[in-house]
């Protein structure tokens, strides 16, 4: 009877990661009616974590009105681990798909992610995992810390609202009285730091509708925002790795409540015993939405594929998509990948036939493999 673990990342966009996971499940046991499959949706601290600790640890979801990107109230997710532990995604309060048209970058704002965290805090969490990614927001975290209660004023000591238009101008933070007493971990699947060539403006603010000018007056006043948190806090916090992610608020995350920074798919094995997992699995299929060269920066299928060499085991990736550079998976424990689409689908046209393809091209994979059952 073979043992087929199942570990793939959503596929933005179109399927969440458990939505992935029962489909691959299926077509497991019409191929080997007695199989064991073990189920872990994957999440690298964007989209799907949620939902995935959830699956993985059970607890409860908590649902919390709060201020999206651009000032429109929304219900964000988060959850409640029976251990007491809050898992929450900044996307919920402040991602791209929340972020109105056209987008605003200079007035998107992470307030709602410092509402969930106050939120958690009153349901009793002590230990909080904070995913990012997929974020609208290039605000540095000061959205977020305005919630919490820290106040932010310029050079004359006048407040400075806590949009990134003004990041340039903070020139003194100041803590609020009192904070929650939290233990955070953040999860994310970036190493950028706060500034730079790989930084979070110059990197990510063109896919949160900024244009090259406006990038370089964002980056510009992340260097001077960064020179003030060094001040704050006593040290570098904007060269930590993962300090440019969702737009600074890795950084935000250090600084203010004292976090520290995990590779979100790492972290996330290491929680679900994937390791131990592997010691008889004779397969594991993972994947993402689209695998290309930059999934060797962390994501989902190269972080499963790395353990999976460690173990010997194969290692088969089911996508949505390939892209350029796939093939620089293979080195790293990647025995082969499968598209199940040829990625020339409008968004709109894969919505409705990303279950079907899946499912389709799932049997095909499957048909490759000749386990014994």
């Amino acid at each position: 009877m073979p043992k087929i673990i199942l570990a793939p990342d959503s596929f933005k966009g179109t399927l969440t990661a458990r939505q992935v996971c029962d489909i691959l499940s299926d077509a497991v046991l019409r191929r080997w009616h007695e199989a064991e499959v073990c189920v872990i949706p994957m999440a690298d601290g964007g989209e799907g974590m949620t939902d995935a600790y959830l699956r993985i640890f059970g607890g409860k979801a908590v649902f919390k009105r709060v201020c999206g990107p651009n000032g429109i109230p929304t219900d964000a997710e988060y959850a409640i681990l029976p251990d007491g532990t809050a898992v929450l995604e900044m996307a919920a309060a402040a991602g791209l798909p929340l972020a109105s048209q056209p987008r605003d970058i200079l007035h998107a704002t992470t307030y709602g992610v410092g509402e969930m965290l106050l939120d958690a805090a009153a349901h009793g969490a002590k230990n909080i995992l904070l995913g990012l990614g997929g974020s609208a927001t290039n605000d540095g975290g000061i959205g977020m810390a305005s919630a919490l209660g820290f106040t932010f004023t310029d050079r004359m000591g006048q407040k400075v609202s806590p949009y990134a238009e003004h990041l340039g101008e903070i020139a003194c933070i100041r803590p609020p009285l009192s904070l929650p007493e939290l233990s955070l971990k953040v999860a994310c699947d970036v190493s950028s730091p706060l500034t730079g060539d790989l930084g979070a403006s110059r990197v990510f603010a063109p896919q949160k509708g900024a244009d090259e000018e406006m990038v370089e007056r964002l980056e510009n006043a992340m260097v001077s925002y960064a020179a003030v948190l060094r001040s704050f806090s006593g040290w570098d916090v904007g060269a930590v790795p993962g300090a440019g992610a969702a737009g600074g608020l890795g950084a935000a995350a250090v600084a203010y409540l004292g976090g520290r920074i995990y590779p979100g798919a790492e972290l996330l094995l290491e929680q679900a015993g994937f390791d131990d997992a592997l010691s008889d699995a004779d397969l594991v299929i993972t994947g993402e939405g689209k695998m290309d060269g930059q999934s060797l920066l962390g994501k989902v299928p190269y972080t499963v594929a790395k353990h999976c060499k460690a173990a010997g085991v194969p290692c088969v990736a089911l996508c949505g998509a390939l892209g350029e550079g796939w093939e620089r998976m293979k080195p790293h424990g990647l025995t082969t990948a499968f598209a199940a689409s040829d990625g020339t689908k409008p968004l709109d046209e894969l919505k409705k036939t990303a279950a079907d393809d899946l499912k389709t091209a799932a049997d095909d994979m499957l048909s490759q493999f000749p386990l014994q059952s």
